[in-house]
């Protein structure tokens, strides 16, 4: 039977991650990956996403983001290909509303540089946007996107250099506890060994631990490519990074880049949850209408022809902060995700946590947020 130090379940953007982050410091390696590596049918497709440091989902994250953003540029220069890119960053709203509020609060906690625009002035400096008078916008110029696909495939080919062992389309089909203290993984090809196994299967985590099937619910997104009208205003170096309050939620957009057409999606989308399995991957009428709301409500000079619609899967924890932890009575399991949504950006920084975890069982970073404890 094959044995391994770290089994890691998920080759996504965390999976990955660890498996390049074990590698590197000596540890055999297992990488098992339901589809292909990258596919189109978790959370790390659609050419890019959003890195930040004015984080208003919480201050505690400003932390692991500085390592993060270390990380980016250290495996783009191993890998030979920029990943990074920044472009500033917006976060837009009412001002006493929690988007603003909270990124305020996370750059001044954490001492960031950061600008308070009017929405007057936001809309003569950003001539792409349209929000109501009394918004306000905080702008911090660190903020950008990381390529990820490209971020995806540069994790996996370093592991691999470094020694993994890295399986496409075979996925866990259960695992137990060994009598020494390991693990014992069934996929539908083989049966293997390894003295830690980390649980990184995105929206299907819920399937491999039974403690986290309530607390990680799939959700799903479509984003959407649409044509400017405008196209001096939309494309890189013109136009920020940027999330925007809506009447109904969040919306969240890139400068076109990488393929044709204005990239925005929205938070909770159509609220269309349940198995990742039963949700459906094919963008829909629906969709692009939803989409397009918002496009004409924000940002008018973007309401031009769709070019591209892609479907993508949040995995939402209650209070939507990540789960990272070891498994209880299973200190040998380590389950990182689900992220809720804003997770990619982390990747990075996640991998070497997962790798501390997976050899040492504690890491340096401050997981108090992220613990599984907090919803008992």
């Amino acid at each position: 039977m094959p044995t391994y130090d770290v089994i890691v379940a998920g080759v996504g953007a965390m999976g990955s991650a660890a498996c390049w982050q074990l590698a590197r410091r000596g540890q055999r390696v297992l990488g098992l990956e339901r589809f292909d590596i990258p596919n189109a049918m978790g959370s790390s497709h659609g050419v890019n996403r959003i890195i930040r440091l004015a984080y208003f989902e919480h201050p505690s994250y400003v932390p692991l983001l500085r390592r993060a953003y270390q990380l980016w540029r250290e495996t783009e220069q191993l890998f030979g290909e920029q990943l990074l890119h920044v472009t500033g960053g917006l976060d837009v709203g009412a001002p006493d509303g929690r988007l603003v509020s909270g990124s305020l609060a996370a750059c001044r906690e954490h001492d960031l540089d950061h600008e308070v625009i009017e929405a007057r002035d936001l809309m003569r400096r950003f001539p792409a946007y349209r929000v109501p008078s009394d918004y306000v916008a905080n702008y911090q110029a660190d903020a950008g996107f990381v390529m990820s696909e490209r971020a995806l495939i540069a994790q996996a080919t370093m592991a691999i250099a470094a020694g993994a062992e890295i399986r496409a389309r075979e996925p866990i089909t259960g695992w137990e506890p060994t009598s020494g203290g390991g693990v014992r993984v069934t996929t539908p090809k083989g049966v293997y060994e390894a003295g830690r196994l980390i649980l990184s299967t995105g929206a299907w985590i819920g399937d491999h631990a039974a403690a986290l099937a309530s607390l990680s619910v799939p959700e799903r997104q479509v984003l959407g490519w649409f044509q400017p009208r405008q196209p001096e205003h939309f494309k890189l170096g013109a136009f920020p990074v940027s999330i925007v309050q809506t009447a109904e939620t969040n919306c969240y957009q890139f400068p076109v880049f990488g393929v044709p057409g204005f990239k925005i999606g929205i938070f909770h989308h159509r609220r269309q949850s349940g198995h990742a399995d039963s949700l459906s991957r094919e963008p829909d009428a629906e969709d692009e209408a939803a989409l397009r709301a918002v496009v004409r409500e924000v940002f008018p000079g973007a309401d031009g022809t769709t070019l591209a619609l892609r479907a993508c899967m949040f995995t939402n924890t209650p209070d939507e902060h990540f789960i990272v932890d070891l498994l209880p009575g299973h200190p040998q399991v380590v389950v990182a995700s689900p992220c809720s949504g804003h997770g990619f950006k982390f990747a990075s920084v996640m991998g070497e946590i997962l790798a501390d975890l997976a050899t040492g069982g504690s890491t340096r970073h401050d997981l108090s947020l992220f613990r599984l404890g907090r919803f008992t």
